[in-house]
């Protein structure tokens, strides 16, 4: 099993899509590294030998991958919390950063759906009339 820059490799996998399983190398920079180490992107994970495993890895070690990379995100979000600004704060409240609008969409960082402000006919019937106004 290739192990590059601390990440098991599929071993099914071709090389140019097993490398972005790499946190922080995606589909362009998997052509700078394959380029930069001149091995084909073709060849399956588990056909590779030690000698292109260790080209690749060199090649990956000029990148800012994994944990450094991570901490380094996580740094950047923490700034902009602490300054206070408006990217920040959506950071804090776990809404979308970008402009995106949130009333019909961004349901992965809003979460499941909850309903708010209505009263179904079997509470109204159940407390005997209206609900009680909230003071």
């Amino acid at each position: 099993m290739a192990r590059i820059a601390g990440v098991d490799l599929p071993e099914q996998k071709r090389v140019d899509i097993g490398l972005t399983y790499i946190y922080g190398i995606g589909r362009s920079n998997v052509v700078k590294v394959l380029k930069d180490s001149g091995v084909d992107g073709a060849k399956r994970i588990k056909e590779l030998t030690d000698d292109e495993i260790n080209k690749i890895q060199k090649v990956v070690d000029k990148f800012k991958v994994e944990g450094d990379l991570r901490q380094e995100v996580e740094q950047n979000i923490k700034r902009l919390e602490e300054i206070g600004s408006f990217r920040g704060s959506r950071h804090k409240k776990g809404l979308p950063s970008r402009g995106q609008r949130t009333r019909s969409n961004s349901r992965t960082k809003r979460g499941k759906r909850k309903t708010v402000g209505t009263v179904r006919k079997e509470v109204v019937a159940a407390t005997g009339g209206a609900p009680t106004p909230k003071a």
